[in-house]
């Protein structure tokens, strides 16, 4: 099926890692501009290679800390400048540092959680509002995480992903009459592609610093599918909702990728 997001101006935020290269793959296989935004340029410049080998449009890097006041507007400007607007955001820049609510008490981490997993994702939400509602149209997807629902050792980190949510459906709320359309994709777990992640990723100290074996196992074994979660399926979901021809009608809605893992 035709998709129409061949030439789509597309920025996505956290594209140099794991899910976020799956998705930048999936808009590429679409014909896609893209624009990746990440702090890790060195891996941003390999996916760039990766999307253009996949028949994306053009793909744009912008290596920046989304954290940084004013980053949303200059990442939209850059959109805008190089390709008169935006069509697609995808909020998909995250971090998370799994550990048990009563381990985690340092205010820092929490902050850092906040940081990246929320603001950028308000920042650049109301960056693109502008262009976005001058074309009457444009989609916005939240990457959240079945972990909002709530799961063990996952306490700071699902909050955050939580309040996304509460920020796609009141962007869904808000915008729609201009055209708008906001969604939320919440993924299971996924586990890197070997060379699917930089050294600024969170996985990159390892599988194992992050899920242990036997971790991975309980949550397969949590999932009525009972297999894992690729950034593929994540990336065909995104793709999905940000297509105005497929998705026109939908706004507001929470999609699990998850095997089953949540159903909100």
């Amino acid at each position: 099926m035709d998709l129409g997001l061949a030439d789509a101006r597309v920025i996505v935020t956290g594209g140099a890692s794991n899910i976020g290269r799956g998705i930048v793959h999936g808009f590429a296989r679409e014909g896609a501009r893209i624009l990746l935004v990440d702090v890790d340029a060195e891996q941003a410049e390999r996916v760039k290679v990766e999307a253009e080998d996949l028949g994306a449009g053009e793909v744009l890097v912008h290596a920046t800390d989304l954290t940084e006041d004013g980053s949303g507007a200059v990442v939209t400007g850059r959109a805008v400048d190089a390709w008169g607007g935006v069509d697609a955001l995808v909020n998909n820049a995250g971090i998370s540092v799994p550990g048990f609510l009563t381990e985690q008490t340092d205010r820092a981490l929490w902050q850092r959680h906040v940081e990246v997993n929320l603001f950028t994702a308000i920042d650049c939400t109301q960056s693109v509002l502008g262009p976005m509602g001058e074309a009457g149209r444009g989609s916005i997807v939240f990457i959240s995480s079945d972990a909002a629902f709530g799961a063990v050792r996952q306490g700071v980190y699902g909050t955050t992903k939580a309040g996304m949510i509460a920020l796609a459906r009141t962007t869904a709320r808000e915008q729609g009459r201009k055209g708008i359309r906001s969604n939320v994709v919440c993924p299971g777990l996924v586990l890197p592609d070997e060379g699917g992640v930089g050294e600024r990723s969170l996985w990159s100290a390892g599988q194992d610093a992050i899920f242990t074996s036997d971790q991975v196992d309980h949550v397969v074994k949590q999932q009525p599918l009972r297999r894992l979660t690729e950034a593929s399926d994540v990336a065909d979901t995104v793709v999905f909702l940000s297509s105005e021809r497929v998705a026109r009608q939908v706004t507001g809605q929470v999609v699990a990728v998850g095997g089953g893992s949540s159903m909100p």
